[in-house]
C-alpha cells in the first residue's frame, strides 16, 4: 500500500479571495485556484495532497454593480462592501487576497492603500506581465461597458507593449446582455449566443486574434461553445489564480 504523500517541508502562506461579483463567478475561481495549486505543487516536484494547500478564506458578500456604479454617479458605491470583505480577510490573517470581478479593479488603489499589510493582486496587470511572456502582441478586449469606459486593461496592456483591440458599441451590447440577462440571470444558452457573435464579429475584423475573457462570466458561458473550440481564449481568472497561489507558495 501507498503511503500517503507528505505535505510541503515550509507550509503555504493563508490568502483570500474576495468575492460575490457575481456569486457564480467567485465560486469558480475558487476552483481556477485549487488547479493552479495543484500545477504548482507538481511543478516544484511535491506532493498533491489535502494538506499540501493553502489555508484560503472567500468574503462572498452582496457587492453593489461596479458598472452601474462607473455609468452613474448616483448608484451605489461597491466601495464599502470591498472594503468590508478585505477587512474581515485581513482579520483572519491572510498574506494576499485576489479578487475575481475585473471591474472592480476601478477601485483597486484606494482598497491597497486602506489596508497596505495585504497584497491587493491586480488583475489586469497580473494578465498583461502573462500575455508578455507568452509573446502576445495584439489582443481583442471582452469585457464590461465599466472597464471599456476607464480603460482598465488598455492601461495594462500599453505597459507591456501589448495592442489591445476594443470592439465597437453594438457588440458591446452583446457582451452585455451575455452577462446580465445571460449568465447573471442564470440563462448560459442565452450568454454563449452573445459571446460567440461578440468573438465572431472581432475575429471577422481582426482575423485569428487572442481573445482575452475580461469579465468573470464570461469565461462561463463561452469555452463551452462549440464555435469557439479552436480561438484563442485568455482567462484573467485563471492567470488571477495562478498569481494567488504563487503567493500563497512562495516567500
Amino acid at each position: 500500500m501507498t503511503p500517503p504523500a507528505t505535505a510541503p517541508v515550509n507550509p503555504p502562506h493563508s490568502v483570500g479571495i474576495l468575492a460575490g461579483m457575481g456569486p457564480a463567478a467567485g465560486v469558480d475561481f475558487a476552483r481556477l485556484f485549487i488547479a493552479a495549486c495543484e500545477d504548482w505543487l507538481r511543478a516544484h516536484g511535491q506532493a498533491v495532497a489535502d494538506q499540501a494547500f493553502p489555508t484560503h478564506w472567500m468574503a462572498q458578500l452582496p457587492i453593489p454593480d461596479r458598472t452601474r456604479a462607473l455609468q452613474d454617479a448616483s448608484a451605489p458605491s461597491p466601495l464599502p462592501a470591498m472594503l468590508q470583505g478585505l477587512q474581515q480577510l485581513a482579520q483572519l490573517g491572510v498574506r494576499a487576497v485576489a479578487m475575481p470581478c475585473n471591474t472592480a479593479h476601478a477601485w483597486h488603489a484606494p482598497l491597497q492603500a486602506q489596508l497596505p499589510q495585504l497584497r491587493l493582486l491586480h488583475m489586469p496587470e497580473e494578465t498583461a506581465a502573462e500575455l508578455a511572456r507568452r509573446g502576445l502582441r495584439r489582443v481583442a478586449l471582452l469585457a464590461t461597458q465599466g472597464s471599456y469606459r476607464i480603460g482598465l486593461y488598455e492601461q495594462a496592456f500599453a505597459a507591456q507593449g501589448i495592442e489591445c483591440l476594443l470592439p465597437d458599441e453594438p457588440v458591446r451590447q452583446w457582451l452585455m446582455e451575455g452577462i446580465y440577462d445571460g449568465v447573471k440571470a442564470g440563462q448560459l444558452a442565452l450568454a454563449q449566443q452573445r459571446f460567440v457573435q461578440a468573438g465572431e464579429q472581432l475575429r471577422a475584423q481582426h482575423g485569428d486574434i487572442a481573445l482575452a475573457m475580461a469579465c468573470t462570466e464570461i469565461p462561463l458561458a463561452l469555452p463551452q461553445a462549440p464555435q469557439a473550440r479552436d480561438w484563442t481564449l485568455i482567462d484573467p481568472s485563471a492567470i488571477l489564480a495562478a498569481a494567488l497561489a504563487r503567493c500563497a507558495y512562495t516567500d
